[in-house]
């Protein structure tokens, strides 16, 4: 048995890894959205107290579905005698007989997905629920992300993610949206809403909203893993392709991203030597193949054609800025947004000189797109200490500080700060 260090390092993995599996296979079991998030939580709950006593397991993610299992089974039992309610204590019974829990891969649906995440992804995007719904949904049912992440994500308030979480739960019953994967005819048409909630989870994962860290790995992961296992479901979408070279294209540049303090590197600082040169291939080639999808690249297509080409340059001037700048031209156009609109302003700053960028950044500043977060004067402040106009640099750092949720991000945004006062 570990110390109490250890244990708790193998807790922290094992929520990581294992909640949204454990949850996933209970609504499976179960179809109940909150019984599944509560035995869940019971379960890790357990491990916390008994672990540190009895060991960790040397299979915690097993340990805790079973605990998990047998605390909804007891949960049902308590709770109603109704029909339908003891037909599901019977089925788990039965599992109890084998002393795990099962894949179901023959759910009579037609469906070629196995994978109880998944599943759960695919019933979270139902399209009786608003875009933003079975999103918000999925990464807090399925990823256990909390609810003020999932609010930055979505930029608006707690209280109204907590409203739409909500919301949604209670759509699912009056409506009895059930715990189903579409069939395979179908499946391109429910697309949308499943990449949209890997591309959030990936992006969490790329870049915390909030917390200690530059980058949340687990989260990151377990999109590339889902996107990967999306990819051989439809492997003819040239948008899921395309978002799997997007994530793998950033996260070949994961570990330089972050010193050995765990503080924020920015791309022109970082050693290229710790990226993944692999991967980074890996990307390539996956681009490759979304391209020969189609002849209009869609927004994750394009997003990838920027990563790419910033993964695969040696140097930071080999960095081919003029294109890049061009295809959030494209970007823009295709998937209007205040975020692309600023990535294409650094972009052209980069390519046609500082006073370029500045001037679409102003145009930015004056829509009112991105009015309470940090990005705005963060790259206004970079691009006017390029430009050796400090004065006016560090009053942007200092309005972008007084934005800004993740510590590395702040602490790099004070460092910077430091260098033009």
């Amino acid at each position: 048995m570990g110390g109490v260090t250890d244990v708790d390092a193998a807790l922290t993995s094992a929520f990581s890894a294992e909640w949204g599996r454990v949850v996933a296979t209970l609504i499976r079991l179960t179809g109940d959205f909150a019984l599944a998030e509560d035995a869940a939580q019971d379960a890790f709950v357990a491990a916390a107290r008994r672990w540190p006593v009895d060991g960790v397991p040397d299979r915690p993610g097993a340990w805790l579905t079973t605990t998990a299992r047998n605390g909804a089974l007891d949960r049902l039992r308590r709770a109603t005698t109704e029909a339908r309610k003891l037909r599901e204590v019977a089925a788990m019974d039965a599992l109890e007989l084998h002393g795990h829990v099962a894949e179901d891969p023959a759910d009579g649906t037609g469906s070629a997905v196995t994978d109880d995440r998944l599943r759960l992804i695919f019933t979270c995007c139902h399209p009786a629920l608003p875009l933003e719904a079975r999103v918000a949904l999925t990464l807090r049912t399925l990823c256990g992300l909390t609810v003020p992440e999932i609010a930055r994500a979505f930029g608006v308030g707690e209280a109204a993610m907590t409203k739409r979480l909500v919301r949604a739960r209670q759509k699912i019953a009056q409506a009895g949206i059930p715990y189903r994967v579409p069939a395979d005819d179908v499946l391109p048409e429910r697309l949308d809403g499943v990449l949209a909630v890997l591309y959030l989870l990936f992006t969490e994962g790329y870049s915390a909203t909030a917390g200690p860290g530059v980058v949340r790995e687990d989260l990151s992961a377990e999109a590339i893993r889902l996107t990967r296992v999306l990819a051989e479901l439809v492997p003819d979408d040239s948008e899921v392709h395309g978002l799997l070279a997007l994530e793998l294209a950033h996260d070949a540049r994961r570990a330089a991203r972050t010193d050995a303090a765990g503080e924020l590197v920015p791309l022109e600082e970082q050693d290229r030597a710790r990226w993944d040169a692999g991967q980074a291939a890996d990307a390539a080639a996956v681009l490759d193949r979304a391209r020969s999808l189609t002849a209009e690249p869609g927004p994750y297509l394009l997003q990838a054609e920027v990563a790419v080409r910033h993964a695969t340059a040696a140097t930071p001037e080999a960095t081919d800025w003029a294109a890049i700048a061009a295809v959030y031209a494209r970007l823009a156009h295709r998937a209007p947004s205040p975020y692309v609109e600023l990535s294409r302003a650094v972009a052209v700053a980069m390519a046609d000189g500082v006073d370029a960028g500045l001037a679409l950044l102003d145009e930015l500043g004056a829509s009112g797109g991105l009015d309470g977060n940090h990005y705005l004067p963060a790259a206004r402040a970079d691009l006017l200490r390029r430009a050796g106009r400090h004065p006016e640099s560090a009053e942007a750092y200092r309005a972008a500080l007084t934005r800004v949720t993740n510590d590395a991000e702040r602490r790099y945004l004070r460092r910077r700060l430091a260098e033009v006062s």
